[in-house]
């Protein structure tokens, strides 16, 4: 089963491929696809960070030098971790060699080996898309005085099973090697991240603790003290990964060391436990075991271990180890560890005690929830507007925000009840027009500029050090607003200026050069900039693309941008010197010796300013209501009645929701209106139905689907859906008046129903649906 499982799992992946290569531009292939879906994953569980994908081979006389994929240096040099992948094309999963596995391992060695030795950039194109890594490991100091470690992640569609090795020394770094596979990925998809497990007793450690016994259902707290030697080994090995990372995007750890518990660890070792006010971490499990001579408790073992505060103390003590080659023996540290017994609960209530662990922090709990108040609005949002038709299309689109990994591929599902549905879906919710949170602080960020204080918070300068931070400075500065349908439209249009110029750029060996993630924000910022942020951004959503004269100008300025980064950064290190202040100040003092006077047909018309219709919440969610009774009426009668016997089996489904889709059933086959409690069981049933068999509602066929049979034409032509057309079409005017007309004398009672008549509202009905209507 799990094997079945599996290869639809690998079948879809292949698929996302596929479809990503036909909507993207020239000059990219299934292997850099693949290698930028699967450090999407890694990166929303927390395993990599500010990642870039990018390719580079080395060939000579002896064959392939060097081989990579992708990078993430952090941005504080403490970690480097470099992908290199390995892709099968073929339609079933196939096994990757151990023989496969080591060559491409030992090329991304000799990558990082020569990289640290500067002369080995003198044999790497400028044009490469990793001379800027190459660069930076060589000629930046604070790389040889931070760096701790160096992951390798071998990536790959096949199944390894193979045993590696875990780690290594390579010109005298310390190597951590880990292998993403098909069974790995699956995994990841299933629980959100791959939780960290940690042995002390294999690490020659035992935890003193004593445990808080009263009954909780929710948690239970232990206190434990953990040698200094025991946080520096799991530091060393994992580093960021054990920040929580519901907060890591605002709390980073750091290359550099606090003075204070640096001085305590030189002079007052001794004191330090005193001095500090140690860690908070929270677990899903923890084994306790004996201390010598029954002395108390001590924990053995802890799985998915996260430390929630004290990450500056973690690493403060591991650097000072490591810089000061200092014993620290006699560094204990308090822990407070919160085992969380609440499954379905668990990452709320982790998150929940990262917020309130960290309130003395910069960012605190307040910003977080308002922070997340304003996620799911965006969600709410990018479910019901719909953007116009492009030139040359009859149908609506929606941009499809992914609050949390897996959104769109749970609404797929959700949705896609047969073939031809999910094709529907895939027309009206292209793959292309998804964004996440990362990707929606990067468009707006890149817009404009923000100040605090006076201080510069926001630019291009902050876009090009990364997500993560990015993402950061955007919650904090630039995040304040309610989203209402105005922003989210305004939003969509900086995403789209963003994405189009990034196809201006282009791709190699076509592209205008090798720095696009650094040129395309610094020349929208620029443009936008010099534009004085009056670019009439309601006229791209209207359009849904941009200007030729715009992607003219565009293209003109990122040429001139490059050129700017490249004559004029200090020692060639483009990359370090875009994600300073300064690089930004001088390029957006500078004319670039462009003349925008041609895009003054594109500026704001003040004339249109107030013409604009803004949604209320009460609308948004209307909207979301009629979406969400549309879809649990298209489920035939039959479905619900498999739903009403198959829920006993299904663990997760609690025994309210079972006899609530009984009493759903009924409802349906009577023919009367969901109550909103109903509505609301209803969806959650769905999600659950969904997530314990994926492939439900595949399962479906044409011939007994309401939507498509025409023996039931007169289930789906009913009052309330004749109402529901009028309404939508209301708004949207894809009617010609008469046809408008025509089916509003049905829906309000004035002219009675026959198969004839059935027949054209049908043929109305696709047509709206063509636009966007859903059922």
């Amino acid at each position: 089963m799990e094997n079945r499982e599996l290869q639809k799992f690998y079948t879809n992946i292949q698929e996302e491929v596929k479809a990503s290569l036909i909507s993207e531009e020239e000059g990219t292939n299934p292997e850099q696809i693949f290698t930028e879906l699967v450090l999407s994953f890694l990166s929303d569980a927390g395993e990599t960070e500010n990642f870039r994908v990018c390719f580079d081979e080395k060939l000579s006389n002896r064959g392939v030098e060097h081989k990579i994929n992708g990078y993430s240096l952090y941005e504080n040099y403490e970690t480097l971790d470099l992908f290199v992948t390995w892709y099968h094309s073929e339609s079933k999963i196939q096994s990757t060699k151990k023989t496969d596995l080591d060559w491409a391992i030992s090329k991304v060695e000799n990558f990082f080996r020569n990289s640290i030795y500067k002369d080995y950039i003198n044999s790497i194109e400028e044009s490469s898309e990793i001379f800027d890594l190459a660069q930076t490991l060589a000629n930046v100091p604070e790389v040889k005085e931070f760096l701790t470690r160096v992951n390798i992640f071998l990536i790959t569609n096949g199944e390894v099973k193979a045993d590696l090795k875990t780690s290594d020394t390579v010109a005298g770094y310390q190597i951590f090697y880990r292998i993403i596979d098909i069974n790995y990925l699956y995994n990841l998809s299933d629980k959100s991240r791959i939780p960290i497990e940690i042995n002390f007793e294999q690490l020659g450690y035992k935890i003193p603790c004593i445990a808080n016994e009263t009954e909780n259902k929710d948690y239970q707290s232990w206190l434990a003290i953990i040698p200094g030697p025991a946080l520096v080994d799991i530091y060393e090995q994992y580093g960021a990964r054990l920040l929580e990372q519901n907060v890591r995007s605002f709390l980073q750890f750091t290359g550099k060391i606090n003075k204070g518990i640096r001085n305590t660890i030189l002079k007052d070792q001794h004191m330090f436990m005193a001095f500090n006010n140690g860690i908070a971490a929270t677990a899903e499990e923890v084994i306790v075991t004996n201390l010598d001579n029954n002395q108390g408790k001590a924990i053995a073992q802890v799985k998915d271990f996260q430390i929630v505060n004290g990450g500056q103390t973690t690493a403060s003590i591991y650097h000072t180890w490591k810089k000061d080659k200092v014993d620290i023996s006699k560094v204990f540290v308090p822990v407070k560890l919160t085992i969380v017994k609440d499954r379905e609960n668990f990452s709320e209530i982790v998150g929940r005690i990262a917020e309130y662990a960290n309130t003395q922090n910069r960012v605190s709990a307040s910003d977080l929830s308002s922070n997340r108040e304003n996620h799911v609005l965006i969600e709410k949002l990018s479910r019901t507007i719909w953007a116009p038709p492009i030139e040359g299309q009859s149908f609506q689109t929606r941009w499809f925000f992914e609050r949390s990994r897996g959104q769109y591929r749970n609404e797929r599902g959700r949705h896609g009840l047969t073939t031809s549905k999910k094709k529907q879906f895939d027309k009206q919710n292209p793959r292309s027009q998804v964004f996440t949170k990362e990707s929606l602080a990067k468009y707006i960020n890149t817009y404009e500029e923000v100040y605090n204080s006076k201080k510069l918070v926001v630019g291009p300068h902050i876009v090009v050090r990364g997500s993560q931070k990015n993402y950061a400075q955007f919650l904090n500065y630039n995040f304040s607003q309610k989203p209402d349908n105005i922003w989210f439209e305004d939003a969509i249009s900086k995403a789209i200026l963003f994405s189009q110029a990034e196809k201006v750029y282009g791709v190699k060996p076509n592209a205008i050069g090798d720095m696009r993630y650094i040129t395309v924000p610094y020349s929208l910022s620029w443009l936008n900039y010099k534009l004085d942020y009056k670019l009439d951004l309601y006229k791209i959503w209207k359009e849904q693309s941009l200007d030729e004269v715009l992607k003219s100008k565009l293209e003109e300025i990122m040429i001139k941008v490059e050129q700017f980064i490249k004559s004029n950064a200090p020692g060639s290190l483009y990359g370090e010197w875009a994600k300073k202040e300064e690089c930004w100040s001088k390029i957006k003092d500078n004319s670039l010796n462009i003349d925008l006077s041609s895009l003054k047909s594109l500026l704001i018309n003040p004339v249109h300013l107030n013409k604009r219709k803004q949604l209320t919440e009460r609308d948004v969610d209307d909207r979301i209501i009629a979406s969400e009774e549309a879809l649990i009426q298209s489920i035939p009668i039959e479905k619900w009645s498999e739903i009403s016997k198959i829920g006993s089996d299904i663990e997760e489904m609690t025994q309210h929701q079972k006899d609530r889709a009984i009493n759903i059933l009924s409802t349906l086959k009577l023919k009367k209106i969901l109550s909103d409690n109903q509505r609301k069981d209803a969806m959650k049933i769905l999600d659950i139905i969904l997530k314990d068999s994926p492939h439900f509602f595949d399962e479906i066929s044409l011939d007994k689907g309401i939507l498509k049979s025409k023996e039931n034409s007169i289930e789906i032509v009913n009052i309330n859906l004749l109402i529901k057309m009028v309404l939508w079409d209301t708004k949207a005017k894809v009617l010609s008046p008469r046809e408008l007309e025509y089916v509003s004398n049905f829906a309000y009672g004035f002219t009675k129903l026959n198969d004839f008549h059935i027949q054209n509202i049908q043929r109305h009905l696709s047509k709206l649906q063509d636009a966007g209507f859903v059922l």
